[in-house]
């Protein structure tokens, strides 16, 4: 992304709410900020009881600067629904994303999806947020429920401002995120959450930020706020839905790098080097490989045990190094952990253990998914001899490919991500 394009892409939110940004000297003062914190994003979504689309939708753009999401409400459910969503949410998040002003935005979805003639209402309802590194953040919403700002974990006011953009009403809200801070957003589900069962008017604001405050943990991830608020409200529900329900939740989170040494260097004389590297990493530090953790040992003069317990028969025990956060097996767990990773992204958070197992494989994805901001992999490339028998089909190949498929999942997630071949 050239600079340019950058400053481009900076003024969609903080322009139209009258925020000047831009010359060369702000850039510079806020790629100085981006290591502050990281821009974790989730969104977690529940369908009307009986129908196989959601009728809400939900589109993401992360930038260099910021992160852009559209939570998009369609009229109705299903089909019919989720399209006029998808139509909203795409309009809205492509028109921004090319530096297209508010009002622009907002006039070419009226006059794309009109007001329905029975009902006197619009196709489709949606939210802006749009957030950046520096922390600012901008709120734009056209008959959603009004977002909740958790200042860590406690519910705090936005004061909104109001105007009329071709004839729709929409709402506007400024703020500053700091590192432990979010922002939720969601759709009219949340609130009509338990209407005619469970509770007369439904789930209203007051209680759905006095429920975030009791619920929500100072290391609590985007996912988890969104998993926490959305099985709620299928309690409330009673587990049928009678409308679509999105919870999307940004946190500003504190920045946690994590190294993983995996194999040893082709070129012995590049293993105290290596080993040099991980050690001084900031943040979490983990090996994978037996002779790997050998190696840290012997140069690190720290003693390796081998833990005698197997939470998953079919993933090899953990050891301990001191100064290391976790010591595991190899190609083996690596490939377990990858599975899982893969599992966890193709999965709602809502169908997922609350218990995370204690293997060695299930604490690399959660150490990855859950925790890390930017992970560096330290990859070996020297073979190792076990795997020269054609009865075992494991080889340095699989172990790059295994670090690839971590790597993809991960940038998807829109963590940072580098990879050094030792």
């Amino acid at each position: 992304m050239t600079e340019a394009a950058a400053q481009k892409g900076a003024t969609i939110g903080i322009r139209t709410a009258g925020i000047r940004t831009a010359s060369g000297q702000t850039s510079r003062r806020r790629s100085q900020i981006i290591a502050d914190f990281h821009l974790d994003i989730a969104f977690e979504s529940l369908n009307k009881q009986g129908e196989e689309l959601c009728g809400d939708r939900v589109e993401i753009v992360r930038q260099d600067d910021y992160v852009l999401a559209v939570l998009a409400d369609g009229l109705g459910s299903g089909v019919k629904a989720n399209i006029l969503a998808t139509l909203t949410s795409k309009i809205v998040a492509t028109m921004l994303k090319a530096g297209a002003q508010l009002d622009e935005v907002v006039e070419t979805v009226a006059s794309t999806l009109p007001v329905c003639r029975e009902r006197q209402i619009a196709y489709s309802t949606f939210s802006i947020l749009q957030v950046f590194q520096t922390g600012q953040g901008y709120v734009v919403e056209f008959d959603n429920p009004s977002c909740v700002r958790l200042d860590k974990t406690r519910p705090v006011d936005l004061p909104a401002k109001q105007r009329v953009i071709a004839g729709k009403r929409i709402r506007e809200y400024q703020f500053t995120l700091k590192a432990g801070d979010s922002i939720v957003l969601y759709s009219d589900g949340v609130v009509h959450a338990g209407v005619g069962k469970l509770l007369n008017m439904g789930w209203q604001r007051p209680e759905i930020k006095s429920f975030l405050a009791r619920s929500v943990q100072k290391d609590s991830s985007a996912a988890s706020i969104s998993r926490i608020l959305l099985t709620t409200v299928d309690c409330l529900y009673q587990g049928e839905p009678g409308d679509d329900a999105t919870v999307l939740t940004l946190k500003a989170c504190p920045r946690l790098p994590v190294t993983l040494m995996v194999g040893p260097p082709v070129d012995a004389a590049k293993d105290e080097w290596a080993v040099h590297e991980l050690m001084q990493s900031p943040g979490k530090r983990i090996v994978c490989g037996g002779t790997t953790s050998q190696i840290v040992s012997r140069i690190t003069r720290e003693t390796l045990e081998v833990a005698l317990d197997f939470p998953d028969p079919a993933v090899p025990p953990t050891g301990r190094i001191k100064g290391l956060d976790l010591v595991t097996e190899g190609i083996i767990t690596l490939s377990r952990a990858l599975e899982k990773m893969r599992q966890h992204a193709a999965t709602s958070s809502l169908d997922r253990p609350s218990q995370q197992l204690q293997d060695g494989a299930s604490q690399i994805a959660q150490i990855l998914l859950e925790q890390a901001t930017e992970v560096r992999f330290l990859v070996g490339r020297a073979l190792n001899p076990a795997h020269q028998n054609p009865d075992l089909p494991l080889d340095l190949s699989l172990k790059l490919s295994v670090v690839s498929g971590m790597a993809e999942i991960l940038r998807s997630q829109g963590k940072q991500v580098m990879i050094d071949y030792v």
